[in-house]
């Protein structure tokens, strides 16, 4: 389940150590990342910028276990978001063991790498240096130069074709503290939820105000998230993993360059999320976009909570607007728990931990095989099969294979209409509820025997 910990924000001094991997933007911080941990989880593309928040991964090397921070480029003169990004940095590095610097050794030292350095000094962290772009041994000489950062030997590494990085590793566990021999990780683990939605409805927004602080990067720029962001969360006295996503602007065929890479990570959140809140600007019309979001989450079998953001832009002509668009668009996914809130202000923000519990009850809700049964004999009984062609199939048994989500398998004498079985899926919720997920229905229409 571990793909991420972002238990760094709670405890930095914790049983796993903590890496910070700093750097002017665009000099391969998230492809070293990428390198480290075995896998490309961090977005990566040639365009400065592209990391915004700070994004914990589970690493290990040589047996040891440690967490790698990746971040956004550090330029200490920023303004507006890129003064943000430079701030989420900063956080990182006072909550690390270790800071890994990394620098273009093919640019040599610049003023913002001096201002960094500074900055490194002052927090007091062991540091790193990772002389980045080397990508052939006769390019080595270029490192040499970043002796006078004064922070010790440069390691010449090549994170895009691997060349150094072993030599890279093992001077980063001398520069983190042991790591106890053993370590408990709790079974289960706090329940997963992930934040979906088109760009700028809030999401970073809504993640910050129930954190009660700035985890993550908010502009009115649209994107400003792109990997997903994982945090841990007190609510109500319960722990949440929050998983907040970049905003799904198109299809994933349609995409391209980060945006492509960002939308399969929200796919994969989607997939390992327990319930998805999709997140809507109530103030905007309903969208293909969030349909296909919708879709989306029906597909991946999760619990899903609808939340209408900026309810204070909302008057009454808009309102009246949107409870037809609800009636017209969202009719596939009446079940879900729908929420007015305001995360900018934090207005009925409250409301969203029940409307998580009611999803997660009805996701995991299992019926015994002689109530479904007796319920079935009933709707049966009272509303049979349309004749088609002369027949008329009947439900000759039922039973639940699975929750999470709830699957029924049904074994009749023929194939059921679609609307049929639309209708048994609006019964089961009038009788058992199902609040928040959707329903699976395999019809095994019984098979007919061979003549000899």
């Amino acid at each position: 389940m571990s793909e991420y910990d972002v238990s760094t924000d709670e405890a930095p001094a914790g049983p796993v150590p903590v890496l910070a991997v700093v750097g002017r933007p665009n000099v391969g911080k998230s492809t070293l990342v990428n390198r480290i941990i075995g896998r490309r989880e961090a977005v990566v593309e040639d365009r400065p910028g592209v990391t915004r928040d700070r994004v914990s991964y589970d690493a290990s090397w040589n047996g040891r276990a440690f967490t790698v921070v990746d971040t956004g480029g550090w330029d200490p003169d920023a303004r507006g978001l890129a003064e943000r990004i430079r701030a989420q940095a900063e956080i990182a590095v006072s909550l690390a063991d270790a800071v890994l610097f990394v620098v273009d050794a093919t640019v040599g030292i610049t003023d913002a790498d001096e201002a960094v350095v500074k900055i490194l000094r002052k927090a007091g962290k062991p540091v790193v240096l990772a002389a980045n772009k080397v990508d052939a041994q006769h390019l080595e000489g270029e490192a040499y130069g970043l002796w006078n950062l004064g922070l010790g030997e440069p390691h010449p590494i090549s994170a895009a074709h691997g060349r150094g990085t072993g030599d890279l590793l093992d001077a980063v566990l001398e520069a983190l503290p042991e790591t106890p021999e053993e370590s408990y990780t709790e079974v289960g683990g706090p329940r997963r939820i992930a934040l979906v939605g088109k760009p700028n409805v809030g999401k970073s927004s809504l993640l910050n105000r129930l954190a009660g602080e700035e985890r993550v990067v908010v502009d009115n720029v649209a994107g400003t998230t792109v990997d997903p962001v994982d945090e841990l969360i007190d609510l109500g006295g319960d722990v949440w993993r929050f998983i907040d996503t970049a905003g799904i602007r198109k299809r994933v065929k349609e995409a391209s360059g980060h945006e492509y890479y960002a939308s399969l990570r929200t796919a994969g959140a989607i997939e390992r999320a327990e319930v998805a809140v999709l997140l809507i600007d109530a103030s905007q019309s309903i969208s293909e976009q969030d349909l296909r979001i919708v879709q989306s989450v029906r597909e991946t079998g999760r619990a899903l909570v609808i939340v209408f953001n900026k309810w204070d832009l909302v008057d009454d002509e808009r309102r009246y607007y949107l409870d037809r668009e609800i009636d017209r668009e969202l009719v596939q996914v009446q079940w879900a728990p729908r929420i007015n809130l305001t995360a900018r202000t934090g207005w009925h923000i409250d409301r969203l931990v029940p409307a998580l519990n009611r999803a997660i009850e009805g996701w995991e809700t299992r019926i015994s095989t002689g109530a479904l049964n007796a319920f079935l004999g009933r709707l049966v009984q009272e509303h049979p099969h349309p004749v088609r062609g002369g027949k008329q199939p009947k439900i000759l048994f039922g039973t639940q294979a699975q929750t999470a989500p709830p699957t029924f398998i049904l074994f009749t004498s023929g194939k059921l209409d679609a609307g049929y079985e639309r209708f048994i899926e609006r019964r089961l919720r009038e009788e058992f509820g199902f609040v928040g997920t959707p329903i699976e229905l395999q019809v095994r229409p019984r098979e007919k025997r061979k003549r000899v």
